[in-house]
């Protein structure tokens, strides 16, 4: 897939990151100037951080090509709802806000500690590393960049270096951004991820990028977890079982049909159980989980060429009370 349009998301990601730094009060954030010139924002390492940071943050990571907005619903039982919208979701989603950099320094380079994350957001397409980035082939030249890091600790100067580096940026034009999933910005900004989830099983499943027109999604945000593999957990199962997508594609209603049956993470062989139960039951091995089950968990795909619709999958909130609330079924 070719885009020739430049949307300009990491000037306009870097313009967006300075805000909430002249704003780093009102978001509960801290801001940390490395001796190069880079700043790190800090939304959960050393700070409080907040769900509007995580939103602001969301946004951000979609290079601007995405709202993200909350809301409450006074009849579930989890009343808090994260919404999301792209009108260039590949871009947006694949592009920018999809977790595909992985960065890794070994123990022996970092005083005896490994460290490992995966980098989400505009950089990664400077960085120009990934098959995915490489597959969609949107480029653009920017002198700034934003990548977000899912981490517990602030990345190493090995790391920063490479970032700078691959993206051949001068160091005071990088912003980082760490976003801990045990915080609220953290939590916050992966379940964001909902449309990306649906975009990222719609690619695996080899729909055509190009016939994917729009995008529409929200699922319930849970509160963060001090225990990172139950904060995980509550991320993903937020998506897995409280997720619903639609997607405005064009193209043969037979395609688009296939997608609805094919999408939801319910035809996963894992899928009914909590994210933290099947990871532990794999022995916290992320590659023997069916890859199948990351996705939301129900879809509606909306053709713009026939006006027609199909629905498939279903909403599991009783897992989701029961697991994040104590609820019984």
């Amino acid at each position: 897939m070719t885009n020739k349009v430049c949307f300009a998301i990491n000037d306009t990601a870097y313009r967006l990151a300075e805000l909430m730094i002249k704003d780093s009060e009102k978001y509960n954030i801290s801001i940390k100037c490395e001796s190069n010139g880079v700043r790190i924002l800090d939304a959960g390492l050393s700070c409080k951080g907040s769900i509007l940071a995580g939103i602001k943050i969301a946004e951000i990571c979609m290079g601007g090509l995405g709202k993200i907005t909350l809301g409450m619903d006074s009849i579930r039982k989890i009343p808090n709802t994260v919404y999301v919208n792209s009108s260039v979701p590949v871009i947006a989603c694949l592009s920018s806000q999809y977790a595909g950099w992985s960065l890794s320094v070994a123990k022996e380079d970092n005083a005896g500690k490994p460290f490992n994350c995966l980098g989400s957001g505009p950089a990664r397409v400077l960085a120009n590393r990934e098959d995915l980035i490489k597959e969609i082939a949107y480029s653009e030249i920017s002198q700034k960049g934003v990548l977000i890091l899912e981490v517990a600790s602030y990345p190493p100067r090995t790391i920063i270096d490479k970032i700078i580096n691959d993206c051949r940026l001068n160091p005071e034009n990088l912003i980082l951004i760490i976003t801990p999933t045990t915080s609220l910005a953290g939590t916050t900004q992966v379940v964001s991820r909902v449309l990306e989830v649906a975009m990222h099983k719609l690619h695996a499943l080899k729909f055509p990028l190009q016939n994917v027109v729009e995008g529409f999604a929200n699922a319930p945000l849970p509160l963060p977890s001090n225990d990172f593999l139950e904060a995980m957990g509550r991320t993903n199962d937020a998506i897995l079982y409280g997720g619903l997508v639609q997607l405005i594609v064009s193209g043969d209603d037979s395609e688009s049909e296939k997608l609805a049956k094919a999408l939801p993470s319910s035809n996963s062989k894992d899928y009914g159980k909590s994210f933290s139960e099947i990871f532990k039951s794999v022995a916290y091995d992320f590659y023997k989980i069916d890859p199948m089950l990351f996705a939301p968990a129900k879809v509606i795909i909306s053709n713009l060429d026939s006006g027609r619709s199909w629905v498939d999958g279903k909403l599991n909130l009783s897992l989701l009370e029961e697991s994040w609330m104590g609820l019984e079924q």
